[in-house]
């Protein structure tokens, strides 16, 4: 019986052994996507104890408790920090099979020197234990970065965002980490959710544009992507059920932009029009500006009518969708691609129904304006799993060119959650290192670490041009 979660935790193999710990375990991070606050990092407070660092806005953690009876208010409610971290190590001894058992204990091996497994009986000495030791060292969260080797961290950000966060941690002694903006302009896509004539006229606000045409949310937005430029944003980010794709002439939009802004009911269609016209401009913008055009594709959203009245979004009660997602996808693609203005583009599916989908898209639109200009991105969200994460390279393995590959981001609130990149490393050299010791590739030593440094670490500082 192999020891829980050692040094060779995942590496099966001696070449699995050998690509790890030689060659990639050590890396810096380039966490390219990510949920963390800017201002949080910018504060740099200690939390109070592990619950407020572990617990505090963890919608994987609070969908776990919720699963084993937990009641709502040891996950977003009043309860105590132990109380709280009591019934999370009660439902984790359960999580069988559940990457959060392995993010937990790596983060409690990496930053406690913790090696005790977690369950309801050890709940209270670890606790302890570990809110001993972050009275003793530094848990702030500049620190946790630097601890973790982060070079890169690129946050999520709304257009309407001054970015004032990320200009000052520029200025910030010490701190050996580049903190960038990402540009998330859903909010000005989705024209069909309540409060979008709001945020459109904020918008207009911000940028200076008077909006009285879905022109002007352009005008508006092109602008907002030049400041967030000059601030050293390098990617945007877009979330779709499916990508849309529906032409429509100028008036049809307009009429749509005008419904839509006395806060009328909008058809599918219509609203998938008004987002084609505006995610047209902004593929063009990016493609000028050099950043590369993240979509993420599958997540259905907020189930839970009750719990979001309550609690609103982001808190753990969302699922995987199961659209077609193909052919519009292609023709969006297509569109930039035939006008030379197809940016750089990270396709993210989280329905690895659509694994060979994205594995094959990738090949109709590459070119020579990077290494693998179009790329399969890394397991998402529910697909960030044992399972997933080797699902998805196989397909990326099989249908185009893993060693190109720009790895892995963390997808987090957590200054903890950078455990997933060890996580991942081993899953990947476990997976290259079965194929060698296969005879499936060749035993080049030489050629293998550049393709674990790559994928680690190497092609995301290249391919983002940090």
């Amino acid at each position: 019986m192999n020891s829980f979660m050692d040094k060779d935790f995942l590496l099966d193999t001696p070449t699995a052994k050998k690509l790890f710990h030689e060659y990639c375990e050590n890396l810096p991070i380039c966490d390219y996507h990510c949920h963390l606050s800017p201002k949080e990092i910018y504060e740099n407070e200690a939390p109070a104890d592990i619950s407020q660092l572990w617990l505090s806005g963890d919608h994987y953690k609070w969908r776990a408790m919720r699963s084993c009876g937990v009641s709502e208010d040891y996950c977003t409610g009043n309860r105590t920090g132990r109380e709280k971290f009591q019934k999370f190590a009660y439902a984790l001894q359960y999580a069988i099979g559940n990457p959060l058992y392995h993010w937990a204990h790596i983060e409690l091996q990496k930053y406690f020197g913790i090696d005790t497994p977690l369950s309801a009986k050890t709940a209270d000495e670890i606790y302890d234990r570990a809110n001993e030791a972050m009275a003793k060292g530094d848990f702030r969260p500049q620190s946790l970065i630097t601890r973790s080797n982060v070079k890169v961290i690129c946050t999520t950000d709304d257009p309407i965002d001054d970015l004032k966060y990320h200009k000052l941690l520029k200025e910030v002694d010490g701190f050996d980490c580049q903190v960038l903006p990402s540009y998330r302009p859903d909010k000005a896509l989705n024209a069909n959710l309540d409060g979008f004539a709001e945020y459109i006229n904020k918008l207009g606000e911000i940028a200076g544009v008077e909006i009285k045409s879905y022109k002007d949310v352009i005008a508006a937005l092109l602008k907002r992507a030049d400041y967030f430029n000059e601030v050293g944003c390098r990617i945007s980010d877009q979330s779709f059920d499916y990508v849309p794709f529906t032409i429509a002439d100028d008036d049809e939009i307009e009429a749509i932009f005008t419904r839509a802004m006395k806060g009328e009911a909008l058809t599918q269609a219509e609203v998938d029009a008004y987002r084609t016209k505006i995610m047209l401009a902004l593929g063009e913008k990016y493609h000028e500006l050099g950043w590369a055009m993240e979509i993420h594709i599958g997540a259905m959203r907020n189930n839970n009518t009750a719990m979001f009245k309550k609690l609103g979004a982001d808190v753990g009660f969302d699922s995987i969708g199961d659209h077609n997602i193909a052919h519009t996808l292609s023709r969006f693609l297509d569109a930039l691609n035939v006008k030379g203005k197809l940016p750089k583009t990270i396709l993210f599916n989280l329905n690895n129904k659509d694994n060979v989908v994205l594995a094959t898209m990738l090949g109709n639109f590459q070119s020579d304006e990077a290494e693998s200009k179009i790329q399969f991105g890394p397991a998402w969200w529910f697909l960030d799993t044992m399972d997933g994460m080797t699902d998805q390279m196989k397909a990326l393995g099989n249908l185009g060119i893993l060693g190109k590959f720009v790895g892995m981001e963390t997808d987090s609130r957590s200054f903890t959650s950078y455990g997933r990149h060890d996580y991942f490393r081993r899953i990947l050299c476990a997976l290259i290192g079965r194929w060698v010791e296969d005879g499936w590739y060749a035993n080049d030593e030489e050629i293998l670490a550049e393709i674990v440094q790559g994928i680690s670490y190497n092609n995301a500082m290249k391919y983002f041009n940090f």
